[in-house]
């Protein structure tokens, strides 16, 4: 094991529990996790095996909470050299803004009109956290209706550019001094390696109502994906492993696991009226989107088929 850029996790990051088991492991800088990452990080940058020398792709499950996931992660060093150099961050934002049309503007929109609409009060009055915002674009349409925006980030590349648009940025140590009316947490949890003890850190800084959201990918079906190990299988697909991907979603929820981590941080999941969700959607273009505005908000509240839920302090 390369010690030099990785640390070991030894306990479950969602539950504590320190009962699990490896369910696959294979080398960093050998095929067929060699070939995944250059497949991944070259068209946005490069992979700099020097650093995966000796290192081991070691994906775990949770025996308590059924988290899986990866035991030996980047250590600080490693996980700055990725994200701002095999990342590069200029092709990362020529291809965000490539891939960000109508469609994703108009999800923004809708989301933030769905929360104004559950808050019920003008959204000048409403103090909004995108906790790892990346470029800001979520926080910016939060600011564009009215609301008072703040953003968290690590690359300071996108710092710059988000306080370009006007986005207040805090830094870790401060979120509990401010009192959050909500805290977007976006894609975010799958690649913290402490995801329990930031949800404990993230609800200092709520309001006594105030409400986090999380969205992660989904575990679902994770092992039989493994059996099969089709690294070359696109993203969304019904094969693909990138919810495991190697270095950056170390971990992978199920919707269990999400709940089980909810509980141990003191905290509920709370529900978006369908009432407020149906108002609020935005996009009726065609007959499919249509189909998926109605069955969503139930795919999503009534049969928790995703990992995409709002939670409070218990009350």
């Amino acid at each position: 094991m390369n010690t030099r850029w990785f640390k070991t996790r030894n306990k479950c990051p969602a539950c504590t529990s320190n009962q699990f088991e490896i369910i696959y492991q294979n080398q960093y800088d050998k095929s067929p996790i060699s070939d995944y990452l250059l497949d991944f990080y070259s068209p946005v940058g490069m992979v700099e095996f020097e650093y995966l020398e000796g290192a081991n792709y070691i994906l775990c499950k949770c025996n308590a909470c059924s988290l899986i996931f990866q035991r030996d992660i980047p250590n600080d060093t490693l996980m700055e050299r990725l994200y701002e150099h095999w990342i590069d961050p200029e092709k990362a934002y020529r291809m965000r803004q490539k891939k960000d049309g109508l469609e994703r503007y108009s999800y923004y929109a809708q989301e933030i009109m769905q929360l104004i609409g559950y808050f019920k009060t003008n959204p000048s009055s409403l103090r909004f956290l995108d906790f790892g915002m990346g470029w800001g674009k979520w926080a910016l349409m939060a600011k564009a209706f009215g609301c008072e925006s703040f953003g968290t980030e690590l690359s300071l590349v996108r710092i710059e550019h988000a306080k370009k648009d006007g986005i207040k940025i805090i830094e870790w140590d401060e979120i509990p001094q401010y009192s959050f009316d909500f805290i977007n947490t976006e894609q975010i949890f799958e690649h913290i390696p402490e995801p329990l003890e930031t949800l404990r850190h993230l609800k200092k800084g709520l309001k006594t109502d105030g409400v986090i959201k999380i969205s992660v990918p989904s575990g679902n079906n994770i092992e039989r994906r493994l059996k099969i190990l089709d690294w070359k299988a696109p993203k969304g697909s019904r094969n693909s492993l990138n919810p495991v991907a190697p270095l950056e979603h170390i971990n992978c929820f199920k919707r269990s696991s999400l709940a089980i981590m909810v509980n141990k941080a003191n905290m509920e999941e709370v529900y978006m009226p369908l009432t407020i969700q149906y108002k609020y959607t935005t996009d009726w273009s065609s007959l499919e989107r249509t189909a998926k505005n109605i069955l969503l908000p139930v795919y999503r509240n009534l049969l928790k088929r995703q990992n995409y839920i709002f939670i409070r302090n218990r009350h």
